[in-house]
């Protein structure tokens, strides 16, 4: 969906929402929002409908709300509150219903209120509070974060070598890249990218370019060899930047893998 196709769809849908009196507000996140980042040709829709009381069920499940429900080809709950939506070009819609009071569940950074009958300017502004300090709440020392990178590169190359590849990979990306990525955050100067507080890896190359390529170019290698260039890269980024860098630990798990 191209930029006025995506503007136009936002338009009709804020449309609709507004001829409807159940309806108390819309709230645009993410790219959607279009505040640190714009939409392009790739980017869904991601919004909050806040509703009068007892009648979240009935949006998330009947959607003659939306433009063109008629083209709507997939339809799921992901959550207690929040749906998924793909149409028939491939477009993905993803939002959730709220009543007034439920909205305190979600976990917001970016936003704008392109429809607002329920004082929600306050409400957003108290949960992204809430959720800067749940972030920091949930923030794991140093310690642990390259203990996952070191272990998550043990179990990928064992699982790999013993012949569930499938698996291997999993540890390998969600386990030890994301933690390493985490650390690279906190050590490494970045660009002028705004990165985002809540998924590690969104926007990471932006804000990263060079060790957004060089992680690129070693997730592309056969896994063995991947795990290695994890190891290489942690040790080159971060041992003479991050305090008690576990170098002996780091060389324990290359012995290993080799």
């Amino acid at each position: 969906m191209d930029r006025p196709a995506y503007r136009a769809f936002t338009d009709r849908l804020l449309a609709s929402l507004s001829a409807d009196a159940r309806v108390l507000g819309l709230i645009a996140c993410g790219s959607m929002a279009g505040r640190d980042t714009q939409p392009d040709d790739w980017s869904d829709h991601d919004f909050l409908v806040v509703v009068a009381p007892g009648v979240q069920e009935e949006l998330r499940n009947h959607l003659g709300w939306l433009p063109d429900p008629g083209r709507v080809v997939c339809q799921f709950r992901e959550t207690a509150h929040g749906v998924k939506i793909v149409y028939d070009d491939g477009h993905l819609l993803e939002f959730a219903v709220f009543d007034p009071d439920e909205l305190h569940l979600a976990r917001i950074n970016q936003y704008r209120i392109l429809l607002d009958r329920s004082d929600l300017a306050r409400r957003m502004e108290q949960i992204v509070g809430a959720t800067v300090e749940a972030v920091r709440a949930e923030a794991r020392d140093d310690s642990f974060r390259i203990g996952q990178v070191l272990t998550g590169v043990l179990v990928a190359h064992g699982r790999w070598v013993r012949g569930e590849r499938l698996s291997a990979r999993f540890y390998l990306i969600d386990q030890a890249l994301t933690e390493l990525v985490r650390l690279l955050e906190r050590y490494v100067p970045a660009g002028s990218a705004v990165l985002d507080n809540l998924s590690p890896l969104r926007r990471f190359e932006f804000a990263y370019g060079a060790l957004g390529a060089a992680l690129n170019e070693v997730l592309d290698r056969p896994l063995p060899a991947a795990a290695a260039g994890l190891l290489e890269l942690a040790e080159r980024e971060l041992s003479g930047r991050m305090p008690r860098f576990p170098a002996a630990a780091l060389e324990a798990v290359r012995r290993r893998i080799r």
